[in-house]
């Protein structure tokens, strides 16, 4: 397995294009949330398509035609995603979507790579930055396209689909049904006779923007006021960046040097928890209870990771340590958001603990504050949450004390099939916060769990000891 991008020879880009919707939509602004402003950036997926013998026949081509026939038609329904972000007042610099049919980016490109020569797609590659569009960009975000793609022919007759997408347009879910949309709408699909869904996506952000919050409260429809409530994940990120803060002044935090631990020092590694993995550790953990006690492979395989991470960077006992989990609102709000809202539905869920209490505190105890920490989610929440976010937002420092987890468990990416057929693996690049874990489908063991995680070279060794040691 080749490990550096510098050792293959370069991605050809043969074309780029600009890709438009199929029938025009009138002009709009779409005010977003405070949620769908937390990060405009653009977070990337890479398919991965085996040379099976129907793909093989394919051209690059056809395959690119393809991919902007369905996209043009896609673009149509899921119109903002032809448009720009734009800052309508200079004062806050609030952005919202100009739905100004600038259109999305689409590139061809061919590789004398092979798809075999890449070793474990689940694992991170360097080279897999290769095989997604890069925009320039300069800081102004309405000249960045939301929605940008680079379809890759390898010399084996495979393909690659690296496709990126603004986070302020749609949340893990909302991005699943626009890349299903998509594929559906492709002409390679639609020569099989496959049809897109009835299920229409709702782009307004209604109760998910402040205002209309305010305007819900003031008319005394919501009893309790927005301000009563308070958001823990908010209150409890604060904190750790307050104690960081203090604690950096000397350099040093935990052993690790603080002015180092920027987001390029991360390296992404993929643990993959086979079904039989997951079912023995349920069976470890809960024993002769597990008729008297429930829980999800989301919940244990969170604590067990928020366990070795913490252990993994040695943080006194006394240290405050925070485990937050991303949870789904959308049936969590009062009225529920519509079904097919897509835009960010996601806020985060916090459990807190000093470093110590989580040391000894068993995997069954630690669910238990994790099924709290859930079902503490609700209206009076999600709008704390969402005022919260109203005040002036910095990037969020490393912090070693901080465990995140998002769960794609309920998004199978790899099962959208651009080609004929399922991808080999789904594998996203670095988010903006690399150090976030990932939960996803693994697409040869549906029962398990492929944890991709961002780490520090330095506690690489120790997380994956204490990650994957009486698993069994």
């Amino acid at each position: 397995m080749a490990k550096q991008h510098e050792n293959y020879p370069a991605v050809c880009v043969t074309k780029s294009i600009s890709v438009y919707p199929k029938s025009l939509p009138p002009q709009k602004i779409l005010n977003l949330s405070n949620l769908d402003r937390q990060c405009p950036l653009l977070m990337y997926l890479v398919f991965f398509y085996k040379p099976t013998f129907d793909c093989q026949n394919l051209s690059l081509d056809y395959v690119f035609r393809s991919l902007k026939s369905g996209l043009e038609e896609t673009l149509s329904i899921w119109y903002p995603a032809a448009g720009r972000l734009m800052s309508l007042n200079p004062s806050d610099r609030k952005l919202n979507i100009w739905c100004n049919n600038k259109g999305a980016i689409l590139v061809e490109a061919l590789t004398r790579v092979k798809l075999s020569e890449l070793g474990d797609l689940s694992q991170y590659n360097e080279f897999f930055e290769n095989l997604v569009y890069k925009p320039v960009f300069n800081g102004n975000f309405s000249e960045m396209p939301l929605v940008v793609a680079q379809v890759t022919r390898f010399a084996c007759g495979g393909y690659s689909i690296g496709i990126g997408t603004s986070h302020s347009l749609f949340d893990g879910p909302a991005t699943y049904d626009f890349l299903s949309a998509w594929a559906c709408n492709s002409a390679i699909k639609k020569r099989k006779g496959v049809t897109v869904s009835d299920h229409q996506p709702v782009h307004e952000r209604g109760l998910m923007v402040l205002d209309n919050i305010s305007h819900v409260h003031n008319a005394g429809t919501v009893k309790s006021p927005v301000a009563a409530a308070r958001a823990a994940a908010i209150d409890h990120l604060y904190q750790l960046i307050k104690n960081t803060m203090i604690n950096s002044q000397n350099s040093e935090v935990g052993g690790l040097n603080f002015s180092e631990m920027g987001s390029s020092n991360y390296v992404l590694k993929t643990f993959h928890l086979s079904g039989a993995i997951v079912e023995s550790l349920k069976r470890k953990v809960l024993g002769e209870r597990r008729g008297n006690f429930s829980c999800s492979s989301f919940e244990l395989v969170a604590a067990h990771l928020w366990k070795a991470r913490t252990k993994a960077f040695a943080l006194k006992k006394e240290t405050m340590v925070c485990l937050q989990f991303a949870v789904d609102t959308r049936n969590k709000m009062v009225p529920p958001l519509p079904k097919g809202f897509s835009g960010n539905a996601y806020v985060l869920a916090s459990v807190a603990l000093t470093a110590g209490e989580l040391e000894e505190l068993s995997h069954e105890a630690i669910v238990e504050k994790i099924k709290e920490a859930k079902n503490s989610i609700n209206n009076e929440y999600v709008n704390a949450y969402i005022e919260a976010l109203d005040a002036p937002q910095g990037s969020l420092p490393p912090l070693e004390e901080l465990t995140i987890v998002s769960d794609w468990t309920r998004m199978p990416f790899h099962k959208i099939d651009f080609l004929n057929g399922e991808a080999a693996y789904a594998s996203p690049l670095a988010s903006p916060i690399p150090q976030v874990a990932y939960f996803m489908q693994n697409p040869s063991d549906l029962r398990g769990i492929d944890v991709r995680i961002g780490l520090f070279p330095q506690t690489l060794d120790a997380f994956s000891h204490y990650f994957l040691s009486n698993l069994q």
